[in-house]
């Protein structure tokens, strides 16, 4: 039987089948055993085949081929990475510009990544409400717009979903990613009611989100759209990649590049870069070349 994971805890998997039931599958011992830099052999939005002669010791016998997936570095120091999510056609990174904080560094991180892997990113920022710097807030929206990127704002004040956000669910397979305490698990069970999935509160004290969500797991509306909730991560490392392919990354890199002197320019001190150009003539944002910068360090 084929079906998809729906749920991972670890070390069991929920699989909604083809005939539109859902089953309790384990992982054998040799998915486990072989060598891989990934901590989850299985992830939520694999089309796996399942062998069950017995409910109670269903098993993911193979894991089909990955059209796409997001990967994540757990921290700067470790070897190891965790695939998100697969199968997905498009993530949504919800971001606050208070309690908690998102800063525009783990934006970028998470769209360098989105753009690896050809994962269409929306960037929602929630908590609008909270917001009370409104000029250095429209200053960071108005970046990401202008360099292509679809920004959308919420403040769930009242339980309301706006329609503009509700469509953008329409058809597709989501994926939610953020820190703690920025709202995933709200806008979720406001979408799929029947999702309850716990919701946590800010810290007083540090103001940052308690975490609520302790797997990932994939829940479908009424309409048949389905969205994938994560548990909410402090720190987004890319995967190891040729320094040149990070401008690629960078919308509003992208459309330069080609005028730079060198194919494998770096933009950082290199001649005739054409990146440097636009930056020191104050086209490209002060916060994005900064983050080029810092996530190049980290790949050099």
């Amino acid at each position: 039987m084929e079906g998809i994971v729906a749920k991972s805890t670890g070390s069991w998997y929920e699989v909604w089948l083809e005939n539109g039931t859902s089953i309790q599958c384990r992982l054998p011992g040799k998915f486990r055993l072989q060598k891989s830099t990934l901590t989850n052999p299985v992830a939520v939005g694999d089309v796996v085949r399942v062998q069950a002669e017995i409910v109670e010791e269903a098993l993911i016998v193979e894991i089909l081929p990955r059209r796409n997936y997001l990967l994540r570095k757990a921290t700067k120091s470790s070897s190891q990475f965790q695939i998100v999510a697969s199968n997905i056609d498009q993530a949504v990174i919800i971001a606050t510009h208070s309690e908690p904080r998102t800063s525009t560094g783990f934006i970028d991180r998470f769209l360098v990544t989105c753009a690896l892997y050809e994962i269409e990113p929306i960037i929602l920022f929630n908590k609008t409400d909270l917001i009370g710097d409104w000029d250095g807030f429209r200053e960071i929206t108005s970046v990401y717009r202008e360099a292509g990127y679809t920004v959308l704002e919420s403040s769930l004040v009242g339980n309301i979903v706006s329609q503009e956000i509700r469509d953008i669910f329409n058809n597709k397979i989501t994926l939610l990613f953020g820190h703690s305490g920025v709202g995933k698990s709200t806008l979720l069970n406001l979408l799929i009611p029947n999702a309850a999935q716990s919701v946590g509160n800010i810290s007083d004290q540090h103001k940052k989100g308690k975490h609520t969500t302790t797997f990932a797991q994939m829940f479908k509306d009424v309409k048949g759209n389905v969205i994938i909730d994560t548990p909410g991560v402090k720190e987004f490392g890319i995967e190891e990649l040729e320094p040149w392919r990070l401008g690629h990354c960078f919308k509003e890199f992208k459309k330069h590049i080609l005028q730079c002197k060198y194919n494998t320019c770096i933009h950082l001190n290199e001649p005739d870069c054409q990146i440097i150009t636009e930056f020191a003539e104050g086209r490209i944002a002060e916060f994005r070349y900064e983050n080029y910068l810092n996530i190049l360090n980290d790949l050099t």
